[in-house]
């Protein structure tokens, strides 16, 4: 299997003349469509997903998501604007950043358990249990 694939990657013609001009041509350019079929696959889908990902998330804000900016400042929001969003760091500092400078939401997971812990509900109690129990 070796013997075929190798000299058709290295753009070998298979005859021992010059007679397959095309065939020579088409044979190099098959490591070329390889290797731009590789940064596709491995670079440039990743990144382009990512950056869809990001884009939605920044969408999603909403008052009262827990969140993270690139600076490293974490609070939660107190209210959004257009390209903007205001962020409650402590009892009376609130922040004014700009909607990309959001690195991270820590979506309300935990505050929602939370709630349900404080309004009583046995269910989330019971959720809770469950979750640390498949944790050990």
């Amino acid at each position: 299997m070796f013997s075929f694939v190798l000299p058709l990657l290295m753009g070998v013609p298979a005859s021992g003349g010059e007679g397959g001009g095309s065939a020579s041509f088409l044979t190099s350019l098959i490591p070329f469509a390889a290797i731009i079929a590789i940064f596709y696959f491995l670079i440039i889908r990743p990144q382009n997903k990512k950056q869809k990902e990001t884009q939605r998330m920044l969408e999603a804000l909403k008052k009262g998501d827990k969140v993270v900016t690139i600076g490293g400042v974490h609070g939660t929001i107190q209210s959004v604007k257009d390209k903007t969003v205001i962020v409650r760091v402590d009892e009376n500092v609130k922040l004014e950043f700009s909607r990309s400078a959001v690195s991270s939401v820590e979506r309300a997971e935990k505050a929602e358990k939370e709630e349900k812990k404080e309004s009583g509900d046995g269910a989330a109690e019971a959720e809770d249990k469950k979750d640390s129990d498949a944790g050990e």
